[in-house]
């Protein structure tokens, strides 16, 4: 029945339309940001869970930043404390050497030994990295946040711990008070030797676990952002042909109202 009240053909023609058009906003928006899960309206539970992994994602980085810091400033004090051990061999052969010279030899000997020694020193003041400063200062601990994770209440670290050890005094061990060259002597200064390998060698043990550390963190990063955007991130392609699909259906729908609105016009003619 016709009616020029009510145009029920107009009426869901109209309503197809604004179906389409609110798809075509729709896809539109997932074109333009690349994203088909970009609020919470979109997909609750994706949101939730993306933007949770999100927040965990940019943590990993930051730490990452944060051990790359800690990481030069632990290869910076190896580097020195190794050019330091190698100058130590030095210091005790020439200070072996001079167990059965003459005193008078042993004192030019012993000018050498300081020398060698302020050397030491001067290196071990360079080796620090933005400021910090792991060879010459009071023996302590450097604590390395490796990581943070979700605990059962609360964000918990994982952390690295290296005992630092002040080098500077075990150099200033090494130069001789007095004119004694013997073997006391030289098993003091390989004493000494001892610990400057086993603190260079407790450095480089840090600097790989560091570096180990933010690769494993590196590729935790990379699997998080992956799944956030298997959950959140557009099918371009299929948005595309979407897109073209819907464009079309729109203007179908443009022209079935425009007939649908002739229908009065119609029912208006049989009166003429």
């Amino acid at each position: 029945m016709s009616s020029i009240i009510t145009n029920s053909a107009a009426m869901n023609a109209l309503t197809t339309l604004r179906n389409i058009n609110n798809s075509l906003t729709s896809t539109q928006d997932r074109v333009s940001s690349g994203l088909k899960v970009s609020t919470a309206k979109d997909n609750a539970a994706y949101f939730s869970i993306s933007e949770t992994m999100n927040s965990d994602s940019s943590l990993n980085k930051s730490v990452n930043e944060g051990m790359t810091l800690a990481k030069n400033s632990v290869a910076t004090a190896r580097l020195g404390v190794e050019a330091v051990v190698d100058l130590a061999k030095q210091y005790i052969d020439r200070q072996t050497f001079a167990v059965n010279l003459p005193t008078a030899d042993q004192a030019l000997v012993r000018e050498e030994l300081v020398a060698l020694a302020a050397q030491m020193q001067n290196i071990l003041d360079q080796s620090n990295f933005n400021g910090e400063d792991l060879v010459t200062a009071t023996a302590g601990t450097k604590t390395v946040t490796t990581g943070l994770f979700r605990g059962a209440a609360a964000l918990e670290a994982s952390t690295l711990t290296l005992t630092t050890v002040d080098v500077s005094a075990l150099v200033t061990a090494l130069i001789p008070a007095t004119a004694t060259f013997d073997a006391a002597g030289v098993n003091t200064s390989r004493d000494q030797l001892d610990l400057m390998i086993a603190y260079a060698t407790d450095l480089g043990i840090t600097e790989k676990a560091i570096e180990n550390q933010q690769s494993f963190l590196a590729t935790l990063t990379d699997r998080l952002d992956s799944g956030i955007g298997g959950m959140v991130d557009a099918d371009m392609e299929a948005e595309a042909a979407r897109l073209q699909a819907l464009q079309v259906q729109q203007q179908l729908a443009t022209q079935s109202l425009a007939i649908a609105n002739q229908n009065p016009q119609n029912i208006l003619s049989l009166f003429r």
